[in-house]
């Protein structure tokens, strides 16, 4: 073996890395956000948990990917421990599949026909990879291009395992390869080597792609391969441990229970196999394994630890808590979105998105008591919004920061477009929670000065605080679930909005010069109703971010100055508002 065939082994080896990465990613940005919504769905019970485990894992094809996310999911406290065990479970199983995609390449030497011929990988992974390219370059839709990411990352994976197998060839003839094969029919020596592997490359499905390739130059027989598979399956828990650093108690237990459930597959099957070959004295054990032989071994492995160790997951999680203990003495800051999920951006965009419709009831439950303080006020609840305050400022802080470290992954161009309606609504709520941190401090001057709006005021504010009240939840229901026939009927009250407050101004300003209200008491209306009308141009702001998310070439300054005229939900909506939301235009002493 010269030289240059280890550098076509290592390029091969990068194209085969740099193939799995490209299609996990373009299968990712196809599923989307809808993995998340799947997670909240399926993790309600172990079986569907376990369902939710092999799906996700076949899809991104990773189960350390998986468990990566899982540590993220529960530090974030979206996730609890329990809900975890089985979908872990359920991974190990799904990362079986990369293995048969990869056992194509056993086709590569044989010669049975067209059919046969055409499944080959050199014959038809051109064709994918010129198909992908076309859909890369020509498609006009996200999920097509997405597509054609798959295609050329499935295409690139399978050149990169035939650079290996060619790499590989000349290894037969080399007698020093046989006289290592022959050590590592020594069962302890070939585990150690394929934990050592998967560590190195941080991927089961990888080391077990390497180890096809290698099966294709033929001399790795079954009692060679098997220690190897079960060390590559002990060694893949690496992804999982260094990802628990730094996290709470609970996420390390995610990583605990991977590495646990992994410990127990094979400290079974290991011992296992050992004894019953050596009572029985297994013919197969000898003859040569090819790729698919590697193939049938490890689903056949995963399927029987999984049901073995299914019945197990309360004791494995036990385990983990009884080996991870809680620390008492240690303060763990709640952290809203951790960095893991970070690995599946179109996941943790949805979970950005939650987390801001929890900003979003924050901010709701301050402007409901601080209108209501301004007729009767309680410091208990006051001292309430104040908190809420803080933790609206909060949440802004760190899903901006969150949502600018994912502008900078590949996203999708939707996923980009919700990345940019996220960062603009988390900024109108923040800034609707501070005009109600404002009306609170209103509240408080009047109550402590003793001072009280007019009988007039006080329905005029009612008016207001009641249109205020439906505008932010029409504008907050669309947001929440992208309904952009809700957000429509924003504006209209808006407006209604608006032309109450212009009114109510004009008749404060009467009452200011028939003396029937104090300067200082004034001053306080007059904030008021600019924080009221300012609540409402960001609940404008949000409902138009939604609409845009459905069609990103609407700009604001085009939506808001269209000809109405013809807009018939504009006009139905505005007078019907405008017949909920009155109040009578102020009279004018000669």
């Amino acid at each position: 073996m010269s030289i240059f065939s280890i550098f076509t082994l290592l390029g091969g080896l990068a194209f085969f890395l740099y193939g799995i990465s490209t299609m996990s990613q373009g299968l990712e940005k196809i599923a989307g956000g809808k993995l998340e919504g799947i997670l909240r769905k399926m993790t309600s019970n172990p079986i569907k948990s376990f369902a939710l485990g092999a799906f996700v894992t076949a899809v991104i094809q990773s189960s350390s990917a998986v468990t990566v996310m899982l540590v993220g999911l529960v530090n974030s406290g979206i996730m609890n421990l329990s809900q975890t065990v089985s979908v872990i479970i359920g991974a190990n199983l799904g990362t079986t599949i990369t293995a048969w995609i990869l056992s194509l390449t056993e086709l590569k030497n044989s010669s049975y026909g067209f059919f046969i011929e055409l499944m080959k990988p050199e014959s038809f992974s051109p064709l994918l990879a010129l198909i992908g390219i076309c859909l890369i370059m020509m498609a006009k839709t996200n999920k097509r291009k997405n597509v054609g990411s798959v295609l050329i990352g499935f295409a690139i994976l399978m050149s990169g395992m035939g650079m290996m197998a060619d790499a590989m060839a000349p290894l037969a003839n080399v007698p020093e390869f046989t006289q290592v094969m022959v050590a590592f029919k020594n069962p302890i020596l070939g585990f150690i080597v394929g934990f050592i592997i998967t560590i190195i490359v941080q991927s089961s499905s990888a080391s077990i792609g390497i180890l096809q390739a290698l099966t294709m130059v033929g001399g790795v027989s079954w009692g060679v391969a098997i220690p190897i598979i079960l060390g590559q399956n002990l060694g893949t828990c690496i992804s999982a441990v260094l990802s628990s650093i730094g996290v709470s108690a609970n996420a390390k237990r995610v990583a605990g229970v991977h590495v646990i459930y992994n410990i127990l597959s094979v400290g079974i099957c290991f011992p296992l196999f050992i004894l019953l070959n050596a009572i029985f004295k297994f013919a197969f054990v000898q003859t040569d394994i090819s790729p698919v032989g590697v193939a049938i071994f490890h689903t056949i492995y995963n399927i029987f630890t999984a049901f073995m160790l299914f019945p197990f997951c309360k004791v494995i999680e036990n385990l983990a808590i009884k080996f991870i203990p809680d620390k008492k003495d240690s303060y763990q800051k709640e952290v809203l979105l951790d960095e893991r999920l970070l690995l599946a951006p179109s996941f943790a965009i949805s979970e950005c998105h939650n987390q801001s419709i929890k900003m979003a009831n924050i901010v709701e439950f301050n402007y409901v008591y601080s209108t209501k303080m301004l007729k009767s006020f309680h410091q208990k609840k006051a001292d309430q919004i104040t908190e809420n305050e803080m933790k609206i400022d909060t949440y802004e802080d760190l899903i901006n920061k969150f949502l600018i470290k994912l502008s900078g992954k590949e996203l999708t161009g939707e996923d980009n477009n919700r990345v940019s309606q996220l960062l603009l609504a988390i900024g109108d709520y923040e800034r609707i929670g501070d005009h109600t941190a404002h009306i609170l401090k209103i509240a408080q001057q009047l109550n402590e000065s003793q001072s009280k709006l007019s009988d007039k005021a006080i329905e005029e504010l009612k008016v207001i605080v009641n249109a205020v009240s439906e505008i932010f939840s029409v504008s907050f229901e669309a947001y929440k679930n992208d309904n952009v026939k809700l957000a429509q009927e924003v504006e209209p009250l808006e407006v209604v909005i608006k032309k109450i407050i212009r009114t109510v101004k004009a008749d404060h300003i009467q009452r200011l010069k028939d003396g029937e209200c104090t300067a200082e008491v004034g001053f306080m209306f007059s904030d008021l109703l600019a924080d009221f009308r300012r609540i409402a141009a960001h609940c404008g702001n949000i409902a138009i971010s939604v609409i845009q998310l459905k069609d990103s070439t609407l700009g604001k300054h085009a939506y808001n100055h269209r000809n109405k005229d013809e807009d018939e939900v504009y006009i139905n909506k505005y007078k019907n508002y405008k017949s909920k939301f009155f109040v009578s235009k102020p009279k004018i002493n000669a």
